[in-house]
């Protein structure tokens, strides 16, 4: 039995998320089809994290065990893609220790969050359009606050099966690129909603609602109801995942 992670990407509009749901079609149940009707055996596929409905990876990796030698076929890449649909990618499978776990082993997570400020029919699925004008330098002030390790109680979904909501921010920053907004966020872990929460609020700083000393006590308080609102889903995108370099037989390729 041989483990394999797989290096891929997807577009999660016409997905219920990444996690396998009754009745409902996921990004975790097409690729363990694909994979379980090429290896001509049953496939379990295990996610570096869970994407919500409607939220995209721009970089993902799952592992999956087999003793299926057709992985090692030179087309066997090109008859996955073309079995999966194609808001599915794989770009990379690659051996690694027996051991190595595509959830556990990450010791990083990026994700991006993209404002589109003018009507565009063709950012609809990939980016929120939010009218009006934001003080990002008041924004990027805030977001300062969220670098290094805290109690994210406040932006984390009610009711979430975890041992503890403290989580180390290393990097949080807001952009600008022509009509866009753009804001990455890097930690160690994510809660559940934690970043469509994160930007709900710091929107608010830059629509002057709140303010700095606001944030603060948000982020104190421990209490979902004092931060701003979740923002839809289509702006959100897993970008980036870490993992120590002694996991892997043969190296996975970097992504910026």
């Amino acid at each position: 039995m041989q483990r394999y992670f797989i290096e891929m990407e997807y577009k999660g509009t016409n997905y219920h998320g990444w996690q396998i749901q009754p009745n409902a079609v996921t990004v975790q149940s097409s690729l363990e089809k694909a994979l379980s009707t090429i290896c001509r055996e049953k496939i379990l596929v295990t996610g570096a994290g869970r994407t919500d409905s409607g939220v995209h990876a721009s970089y993902f990796v799952a592992h999956f065990d087999s003793v299926s030698t057709t992985l090692d076929d030179s087309g066997f890449l090109q008859h996955l893609n073309g079995f999966l649909d194609k808001d599915i990618v794989i770009y990379s499978i690659n051996k690694v220790k027996e051991n190595a776990h595509a959830r556990f082993d990450a010791f990083s997570r990026t994700y991006r969050y993209y404002i589109n400020q003018n009507k565009n029919p063709f950012n609809q699925e990939i980016s929120w359009f939010l009218r009006g004008d934001l003080d990002i330098d008041k924004m990027n002030e805030v977001s300062c606050l969220l670098i290094g390790t805290h109690d994210f109680t406040s932006f984390s979904k009610l009711h979430t099966d975890v041992k503890t909501n403290d989580c180390t921010v290393d990097f949080a920053h807001w952009e600008k690129k022509g009509d866009s907004l753009i804001f990455t966020v890097r930690a160690n872990r994510f809660l559940r909603n934690m970043v469509r929460a994160i930007v709900g609020t710091v929107i608010l700083v830059g629509r002057n609602k709140i303010d700095k000393e606001d944030m603060i006590k948000i982020l104190k308080i421990k209490d979902r109801s004092s931060a701003g609102m979740s923002v839809p889903p289509q702006g959100l995108f897993l970008a980036d995942i870490r993992y120590p370099d002694n996991v892997f037989i043969k190296s996975i390729r970097e992504k910026n």
